[in-house]
């Protein structure tokens, strides 16, 4: 590991919660931002995929 010593600066319980969390809050974010900014995802997630066939077809 070629980063090694950033444990050295950064205890590993603390860096490694904060990793892993920034990794978890960023997917959170990137999928709401999916969810709220798009016509499509809404509609397949509640099963509609016949609406997204024809507005694909319809592009």
């Amino acid at each position: 590991m070629n980063q090694g010593r950033i444990w050295t600066v950064v205890k590993p319980t603390v860096g490694l919660p904060l990793l892993l969390g920034s990794v978890a809050v960023m997917a959170f974010l990137v999928h709401f931002a999916v969810l709220t900014h798009t016509t499509w995802v809404a509609k397949f997630m509640n099963g509609k995929a016949a609406a997204i066939e024809s507005s694909i077809k319809a592009v």
